[in-house]
């Protein structure tokens, strides 16, 4: 799934180029038809028609597109989507479930392999995300957060940093690698981290979400850029999908086991309890 260095990502390729610019026609592909939540297909394609994209924010996963008529385009990428910008005459991607027809003649298609994706158009975003948090790189997301969410938890480490109304944005690659920066094992128990092992996986996730964003974010399988490119940070992670391999750090082997109901990757060498 894309998480907050990738759609972060989607978010600066798209700014420049569809900020101003007014809808001229959406269509969603039959068979895509799930990716509408708040209108019937047919409907949202009529009421996106001639509106006008007036600024493109970011909030955790989500996509935030504002209207000019006040309203907010709300989208989720799920699991395999991706949200490109491309000229009119280029060919549509495999997996295309929608198209978005701009007024320069250019258009921004959305791909998505398993038809998760999401769009919403309401008049609050909090609509379309009732459930989140602060954002991981907002100045919500502090030290003294992390750690009173943490307190209240006897779950494992792992499984809070997932929670999305803890640390929006943050996903099963960057929990796995804000774990490993932190050196905490991510199956400890979430109560037990005390203020400074709070403070140094606080730092960890900002690290890791900054150096993947530096990257252009992770492509280890349907993650494409805005622009349609790959990123390049899933070749410099520390432990994710390196299971079998020694560890930067301390050099044990790197283990794969069953977290949160995730595949979780970490050093059972440096990363303790």
């Amino acid at each position: 799934m894309p998480e907050l260095p990738e759609v972060e990502t989607i978010r600066r390729d798209l700014e420049p180029l569809i900020v101003g610019r007014t809808v001229e026609r959406v269509r969603i592909h039959p068979g895509a038809e799930r990716l509408a939540v708040t209108d019937a297909p047919r409907d949202l394609e009529r009421a996106l028609r001639g509106r006008r994209v007036e600024a493109v924010g970011r909030h955790g996963k989500y996509l935030l597109l504002r209207l000019d008529d006040g309203r907010t385009w709300v989208m989720h990428l799920r699991m395999t989507g991706s949200l490109v910008h491309a000229s009119a005459d280029a060919p549509a991607h495999r997996f295309e479930r929608a198209r978005i027809d701009l007024d320069d003649g250019s258009t921004v298609r959305f791909n998505d392999l398993r038809k998760f994706g999401t769009w919403h158009l309401v008049e609050d975003p909090l609509e379309a995300m009732p459930n989140s948090g602060p954002d991981a790189l907002s100045e919500e997301f502090t030290p003294a957060w992390l750690l009173g969410c943490l307190r209240r938890r006897s779950v494992a480490v792992k499984a809070v940093l997932l929670d999305q109304a803890v640390a929006a944005g943050v996903g099963n690659i960057y929990a796995d690698e804000a774990c490993w920066i932190a050196a905490i094992d991510p199956r400890t128990p979430a109560s037990r981290i005390g203020p400074t092992r709070a403070a140094r996986l606080h730092a960890a996730v900002l690290q890791t979400l900054e150096e993947s964003l530096g990257d252009r974010g992770s492509s280890f399988s349907d993650y494409r850029d805005g622009l349609g490119a790959q990123g390049l940070h899933h070749v410099r992670v520390h432990v994710f999908r390196r299971e079998g391999q020694p560890c930067g750090r301390c050099g044990r082997t790197i283990e794969k086991r069953r977290v949160a109901g995730r595949g979780t990757h970490f050093c059972p060498g440096c990363q303790r309890k």
